[in-house]
């Protein structure tokens, strides 16, 4: 059955690649994200480009109205736009903190609040909240981001309980380590961030890690977080988590079963790791 959906963040990376799986399958996609221009290319598959920016109240009803005047009803929300601002905790600015929640907790949150009520009177309805298994563990450098994605963890869950009795449900992507650009610019945000300051020396290590990570072979390929979406879109009974890419549960579970000790003397021998063997 053809469903209306509204995926976020498609301009670029997984956003981009789930419209063209999503429309492929013969979906209704609307592509929403602030670059309009880069997602042109989409036309061709039958997706339409939507004008959103989630951290502008004004977009975000237009472009959720947009969507109900062409085709009166939402059967699928992805929230998949966001970010990742690393940088030690003392050092982040408050605005950068805010403007990284904005955009990955309480966009998000707001994009949900727009369509339930569509939802709910069409009696059924799908939220796919894009988290990471960086909602359940955390790396040094990386805490407002952490922040980011632990609530989208909790507000998921809430979510989910809350409006099952309307039909509706709710499921969260877990990503682990996947080869986008997202790595590349969290390094450099990074980089920035500790420059001249006591953390500089360790941060630089990190931001090294990861930038060889992501620019190297060994992360999974976005095609299984596509995948992963296209799962919960399709399926009659979508499961409350998607958890998949490189370290997903094998990540969790070590979070889970170690001692906190143990675990941040682990978390802090990540930056000492040796590049060449990535």
């Amino acid at each position: 059955m053809q469903k209306v959906v509204i995926l976020t963040g498609a301009s670029s990376g997984i956003g981009y690649d789930s419209a063209i799986k999503l429309a492929k399958q013969g979906h209704k996609v609307y592509a929403a994200a602030r670059r309009v221009d880069l997602m042109q290319p989409l036309t061709s598959f039958g997706v339409v480009p939507l004008s959103l920016d989630v951290t502008n109240e004004e977009s975000m009803k237009k472009a959720v109205q947009t969507v109900l005047d062409a085709e009166s009803r939402i059967d699928v929300l992805v929230n998949n736009a966001g970010y990742g601002y690393f940088g030690a905790v003392e050092n982040v600015a408050m605005d950068e903190a805010r403007r990284q929640l904005e955009v990955n907790v309480f966009g998000l949150a707001r994009m949900c609040q727009l369509v339930l009520p569509v939802m709910r009177q069409q009696g059924s309805g799908l939220i796919v909240n894009t988290s990471s298994i960086a909602g359940k563990i955390v790396l040094p450098y990386g805490g407002w981001y952490h922040v980011s994605k632990f609530s989208v963890e909790a507000l998921s869950d809430a979510l989910r309980m809350e409006l099952k009795p309307f039909g509706i449900n709710v499921s969260m992507i877990e990503p682990g380590g996947i080869k986008t650009d997202w790595g590349i610019i969290a390094a450099r945000h990074l980089r920035e961030s500790s420059e001249g300051t006591p953390y500089e020396n360790s941060a630089l290590r990190e931001s090294q890690l990861l930038h060889a990570a992501y620019s190297g072979r060994y992360l999974s390929s976005p095609s299984v977080i596509t995948r992963a979406i296209s799962r919960a879109v399709n399926s009659r009974h979508p499961k409350a988590r998607y958890r998949t890419g490189r370290f997903a549960h094998l990540g969790v579970f070590f979070h889970w079963m170690l001692p906190a000790r143990w675990w941040d003397a682990m978390m802090r021998g990540f930056c000492k790791i040796k590049l060449k063997q990535l």
